[in-house]
C-alpha cells in the first residue's frame, strides 16, 4: 500500500542547521502543550553528545547511530511569555524563538472546517483585531486543495503517490496570516485566549468535501465487521463508500491507470480512506494536544446508508484519536450539521443526521457538540457566519476543559418525556435559567409526524405538548432547513432531536 506516511519527509524538510534537524513540526512561534510531559526530536551526527535548553529545563541526550536523537522534557505550566529554545550537538546549533507553552488543538473536517477566515461573513471587522499573539496557527496546506471536478495534473498525482501531502508551519496570528486559516479555528482560539489567557495552537488538517472514512485508520476501519466493507477492492468503486466522494475521485484520477483496477486499493486521494489519517496522525499524535475539533458530516449525510452509520463512525474516529495520543479521555467536540433547504442540495436526511450526532454526545465521553442549525443558509452548504460556530466549540471547552462554570456549553438538549393524560412534557439539560424562543414568537419546530406543526408551550425550563390521541413519536427541528426557535436563556439553541414514546 502506498498510503503516505509523514515521516522522513516530515522530520527532514523544515529545521535545518548544518547537520543538526528538528522534525518540521518543531518551528519558531510554535505552542507547546502545558501540563503534558512532551519530546523534541531530530538528526544529527551519530555518536554526538546533545543539549536542550527551554524555559529553565535542560537536557542531555546523545545522538544515536542511526543518527536520531529525543530529548524529553517535564510537564510545563502556560507559560504566554515568548521563549527560545536552545539545540547544541558539536559544532552545530539551533536556535528556535518566540515558543509560548500553552494548549494544542487539532482541527480537522470538511470545507466548512477549512473555510477560510477571509471568506466569512464578519472578516472585514474582525480582522482590525487579528493580531492575537497568544494563538498560533498552523495552517496546512495540502495536495489537490481547491481542485474539483478536472484530472489532476500529473505533477500532482506523483506527489499522492509518492510525495508529502500535507505541509505547513508555525505562524503568529495576525492580520494576514489569519485571512487563510480556518475561520472556525480562529474563533474558537479567540475565545478561549480572551476568557482564559492561556496560549492557543491550532493545527488544520481539514480536507474540502472529504468524508469521515478519509480520517479514520485503515487499522481501525479494519477491525469493525461492517466498516471493513470499506477497503475491499479499488475505493472509487467500492459501494459501501459514499458516492459524491467516489464520483469526485474519479473526476481527479479516472484517467489513471490505477483507477480502472478494480482489484487494487487504487490511487492515493484526500478522500480515500484511511488517507488523511496516515498521512498526519501518526506524527502529530508524538506531539501532546489538548484535543479534537471536528466539524465534518455534510459528505456522509446524501444517502441512507451512510446516514444511520454515521454515529458508529464517528465512536471509532474519537477512539481512533484517542488511542493515537494514548489518551482514553483525550476531548472530542465535534460541530452538528447547519441547516439548508432541498432546493439546491439533497438534504433530506439532515434531520435524522442532526440527531444521530446529537446522540453521540451519550455515546462518546468527553466530548460536545456545537448546535449551528439556526444560522444556516437555504441554498448554500457554507454559511458564512463562522464566528458564532467557533464560539459555540469554546463554550464546550471552557465549561469543561476549562472548568469554567459559569460558562454555559451548549442549548438545550432534550433529557426525557414525561407523559401527564393528555400532554407530554419535555426535560431538557443546558436550559439555563429557563426557555425561551430566539425571537419572542410562539414556540415552534414541534411535530408527531415530522412535518405537521403542533403546539407547544413553554412552562421555564420545560416544553409542554397537548394532544388528543397519544403520539408516537415526538420531533424537533425536522426539516432541513429547520424553523426551530427554541433558545435557553442564553440564547443558545436547542439541537433537532426525536424520540418514541414507550405504547
Amino acid at each position: 500500500m502506498k498510503l503516505f506516511i509523514l515521516s522522513f519527509a516530515l522530520l527532514l524538510s523544515g529545521s535545518v542547521f548544518g547537520q543538526l534537524r528538528l522534525a518540521d513540526c518543531f518551528a519558531n512561534h510554535m505552542v507547546i502543550q502545558r501540563s503534558k510531559p512532551f519530546s523534541i526530536w531530530g538528526k544529527a551526527v551519530p555518536g554526538q553528545q546533545l543539549e536542550l535548553r527551554f524555559n529553565g529545563f535542560k537536557g542531555t541526550t546523545n545522538v544515536q547511530q542511526d543518527s536520531s536523537w529525543k530529548v524529553d522534557l517535564p510537564p510545563m505550566p502556560a507559560n504566554n511569555k515568548a521563549t527560545t529554545l536552545f539545540i547544541e550537538a558539536g559544532k552545530d546549533s539551533a536556535r528556535l524563538t518566540n515558543i509560548l507553552v500553552g494548549d494544542v488543538w487539532i482541527c480537522t473536517g470538511q470545507s466548512n472546517m477549512e473555510w477560510a477566515f477571509s471568506r466569512e461573513e464578519f472578516a472585514k471587522v474582525e480582522t482590525p483585531d487579528a493580531n492575537q499573539p497568544l494563538i498560533r496557527l498552523y495552517n496546512t496546506r495540502f495536495i489537490g486543495k481547491y481542485i474539483y471536478g478536472v484530472p489532476y495534473a500529473d505533477s500532482l498525482t506523483d506527489q499522492l503517490q509518492n510525495g508529502k501531502f500535507y505541509s505547513g508551519t508555525w505562524e503568529t496570528c495576525t492580520t494576514e496570516t489569519v485571512q487563510a486559516m480556518s475561520a472556525v479555528a480562529y474563533y474558537f482560539a479567540k475565545r478561549v485566549t480572551q476568557q482564559t489567557g492561556i496560549p492557543i495552537g491550532i493545527i488544520n488538517l481539514a480536507i474540502g468535501g472529504a468524508p469521515l472514512e478519509t480520517f479514520i485508520s485503515r487499522d481501525d476501519l479494519a477491525s469493525h465487521p461492517h466498516f471493513q466493507k470499506k477497503l475491499e477492492g479499488n475505493w472509487l468503486y467500492n459501494p459501501y463508500l459514499p458516492a459524491w466522494i467516489r464520483e469526485r475521485g474519479l473526476q481527479n484520477l479516472g484517467h489513471l491507470p490505477d483507477a480502472t483496477n478494480t482489484k487494487g486499493e487504487g490511487p492515493n486521494h484526500a478522500y480515500k480512506p484511511g488517507f488523511a489519517y496516515a498521512a498526519a496522525i501518526p506524527q502529530f499524535s508524538r506531539l501532546p494536544i489538548a484535543g479534537i475539533l471536528l466539524y465534518q458530516g455534510e459528505s456522509n449525510s446524501l444517502e441512507h446508508a451512510r446516514v444511520f452509520e454515521y454515529g458508529s463512525l464517528l465512536q471509532i474516529m474519537a477512539k481512533s484519536y484517542r488511542a493515537a495520543w494514548k489518551d482514553s479521555q483525550l476531548p472530542f467536540y465535534w460541530v452538528q450539521l447547519s441547516s439548508i433547504d432541498t432546493l439546491k442540495y439533497q438534504s433530506a436526511y439532515w434531520p435524522a443526521f442532526r440527531n444521530i450526532q446529537r446522540e453521540q454526545l451519550d455515546s462518546i465521553p468527553y466530548s460536545g457538540m456545537a448546535v449551528s442549525s439556526d444560522i444556516g443558509h437555504p441554498t448554500d452548504v457554507h454559511p458564512r457566519n463562522k464566528r458564532t460556530v467557533g464560539y459555540r466549540l469554546a463554550n464546550w471547552v471552557l465549561h469543561y476543559y476549562y472548568g469554567d462554570k459559569q460558562q454555559a456549553p451548549s442549548g438545550p438538549l432534550f433529557k426525557k418525556a414525561k407523559l401527564k393524560s393528555n400532554r407530554l412534557e419535555l426535560y431538557f439539560s443546558h436550559s439555563g435559567k429557563g426557555l425561551t424562543t430566539s425571537d419572542d414568537q410562539p414556540i415552534r419546530g414541534f411535530s408527531f409526524d415530522g412535518s405537521t406543526a403542533v403546539t407547544a408551550i413553554l412552562k421555564r425550563k420545560k416544553v409542554v405538548l397537548p394532544f388528543q390521541h397519544l403520539p408516537v413519536t415526538v420531533y424537533y427541528g425536522w426539516q432541513p432547513y429547520s424553523i426551530g426557535n427554541l433558545v435557553n436563556s442564553e440564547g443558545m439553541p436547542a439541537s433537532t432531536f426525536t424520540f418514541k414514546l414507550a405504547q
